[in-house]
């Protein structure tokens, strides 16, 4: 079983996680408290700007964090809609975690390549 960050009430909530995705945990934490707090809709648009490099959080994209996110915010959304949340008033709150890192197994001269992994949960809860 999975431990989120946030735990509320499930009748009143729904839930994503991303385990070990392979984007940057310091683009991601920035991504998650930009969007923790802020409206369903308005969320999803913001990280399509981002994904299609329309809008920029400080003069940056952040495209591949951006689009990962993304599947998760949508994914959390579909969880909502099963249980039949109301999809306008929900609010997203996001976290970024470093998850495992890894060094990418290559031929002796480019060894020690180390990857980075980020765990993602996003909770979207009705206001």
């Amino acid at each position: 079983m999975l431990k989120y960050a946030l735990n509320l009430n499930p009748k009143k909530s729904a839930r994503a996680y991303g385990r070990g995705l392979s984007i940057s945990p310091k683009h991601s934490k920035i991504l998650c408290g930009k969007l923790s707090g802020m409206n369903l809709q308005k969320g999803i648009k913001l990280l399509n700007g981002l994904s299609t490099e329309t809008v920029s959080i400080d003069g940056k994209h952040y495209t591949t964090a951006a689009s990962n996110i993304l599947d998760l915010v949508r994914s959390a959304e579909k969880n909502a809609e099963f249980k039949g949340l109301d999809t306008e008033k929900l609010v997203i709150m996001a976290s970024a975690h470093e998850a495992f890192s890894f060094f990418r197994p290559r031929r002796t001269k480019m060894r020690r390549q180390q990857r980075k992994s980020t765990n993602v949960q996003v909770v979207l809860r009705v206001s």
